[in-house]
């Protein structure tokens, strides 16, 4: 089972070499994610590229990075293919990046990989004609829970995998992402696409997907609130996500988890940064053997520990110290696939029920005849 042999890069230790980091994009998550987590793992930032060359500028100041840019041309110029560049720019603009970076570059874009298979397919061709090192910031793979429990299965500490359930029941504050709103196709791509991409690190890729996708009628969004089940033919495995994003009434109902239950044991991890985003709380990762449940102690949060993760295994790919990198944009495509065949079956309406549906009830009687 995939789960038993996981990639070695997921459970690899720092690089031991990095390559200069040029960051294309001074927005929130660079600032709150990408430049924190390199920070910590002290891995260079060479330079900072955006065409606001202010937010640049203060994003440099904040950070210690020594030169910006408003152009990517000049960067390219100044760089070459000596850096690894780290595109954190909405997807529509990923095409024309890569086509301005060097032949052979190494490259992380941020996911989702577009907004569609037909998106990301363009975006591959890009990489394959350019000979691009190219990977996508599928940072929840790496989160310090997620790792700890991908080490405990792998170990067997709970025996085969039987059931994975991904449980997220929030209030998420979308007006912290305003260009969200115009999206024709929203949840998935933005968000939940985070907990397709973890299901295929642990299981592979599904034998088919039913899903369903849903607006919230008081917000001008495309979608808040996603179902998918994972179908794995070959083997007694369940697969379910479940995300709501409009679970305006308070916390103490709010979840936000991801469990991996055994025929030995099981593993909950607590994803503590949706619970109150941006500010998030702590995560948490529990195993039990039936027996009652104990706290596994794990260093680091998904926010910024996870970018460390993924970069890493960018790094150690483009200075040859690994032979992989799981997290390539030919493996994100495969989870692009599943979003487009969820996003099918949402269209579909699920397989119709069998046998007539009831007859409408008749006129109620008008009571008994009247006598002439």
């Amino acid at each position: 089972m995939p789960e038993h042999a996981p990639d070695p890069a997921y459970l690899a230790r720092p690089p031991a070499r990095t390559l200069p980091i040029v960051l294309v994009g001074a927005g929130g998550i660079a600032r709150d994610a990408h430049l924190p987590a390199y920070r910590k793992a002290r891995m260079p930032v060479a330079a900072v590229v955006d065409l606001d060359a202010g937010r640049a500028a203060s994003l440099a100041t904040d950070f210690d990075i020594p030169a910006t840019y408003e152009r990517l041309e000049d960067a390219v110029a100044a760089h070459g293919t000596d850096v690894v560049y780290d595109v954190a720019v909405m997807p529509n603009a990923f095409g024309a990046i890569l086509d301005s970076l060097p032949d052979g570059a190494a490259v992380q874009l941020q996911k989702p990989l577009g907004y569609t298979y037909a998106e990301a397919t363009a975006l591959v061709e890009i990489c394959d004609r350019k000979r691009l090192r190219a990977a996508v910031n599928t940072q929840l793979r790496f989160a310090p829970h997620v790792a700890a429990a991908r080490r405990l299965i792998a170990d067997g500490a709970i025996g085969e995998l039987i059931d994975l359930e991904v449980l997220v029941r929030v209030e998420t504050p979308w007006e912290l992402f305003p260009s969200v709103f115009a999206l024709e196709r929203m949840e998935m791509p933005m968000h939940s696409v985070h907990y397709v991409d973890l299901v295929r690190s642990f299981v592979g890729d599904p034998s088919g997907v039913s899903a369903v996708t849903v607006a919230h009628p008081h917000k001008e969004l495309a979608s808040t609130r996603t179902g998918y089940l994972l179908h794995y033919a070959e083997r007694p495995l369940r697969v379910t996500i479940s995300t709501n994003h409009d679970h305006a009434f308070g916390p103490a109902h709010q979840e936000a988890a991801v469990l991996w239950h055994g025929t030995e044991g099981a593993i909950r991890t607590e994803l503590g940064l949706l619970l109150d985003y941006p500010r998030g709380g702590p995560d948490l990762l529990e195993i039990t053997d039936g027996e009652g449940w104990r706290e596994i102690e794990v260093e680091g949060s998904w926010f910024p520990d996870a970018f460390i993760g993924s970069m890493g295994a960018l790094q150690r790919y483009a200075t040859g110290e690994s032979e992989t990198m799981p997290t390539s944009v030919r493996d994100v495509l495969r989870t692009m696939a599943v979003l487009e065949a969820a996003h099918e079956a949402t269209l579909a309406g699920g397989h119709p029920l069998p046998g007539p549906p009831l007859c409408p009830p008749l006129d109620p009687p008008l009571g008994p005849p009247r006598a002439e």
